[in-house]
């Protein structure tokens, strides 16, 4: 299982319109190329780096099942990240998040 930090209304427009873009907040997977993702161990790092500025109840936690993507998940440490990540190298596919946490 792998872990999206999500903008809560990203996630609620992608649900109805049934195609999430975002790679990570404000950058479309078209322009970076994969999905930024993380583990268990690693998304409150994440959380802590790029969206301190929001509030809990601004994000939600999308717990995704890698065999139901249709996409490669390649874990690589990128440019300056600390450690290797998960990335998805093409959009989530909505059927492919088994569960919405919200952060707490």
């Amino acid at each position: 299982m792998i872990l999206h930090l999500a903008i809560r209304a990203d996630w609620e427009q992608a649900k109805s319109s049934g195609n999430y873009p975002w790679s990570t907040r404000g950058i479309l997977v078209v322009d970076e190329g994969y999905t930024h993702c993380s583990y268990e161990s690693q998304w409150k790092g994440v959380r802590d780096r790029f969206y301190s500025d929001l509030v809990d109840s601004d994000l939600v936690l999308l717990e995704i099942d890698e065999a139901s993507l249709t996409s490669e998940v390649i874990v690589e440490q990128l440019g300056a990240a600390p450690e290797a990540f998960p990335h998805i190298y093409g959009c989530i596919d909505i059927a492919a998040v088994v569960t919405e946490r919200p952060i707490v």
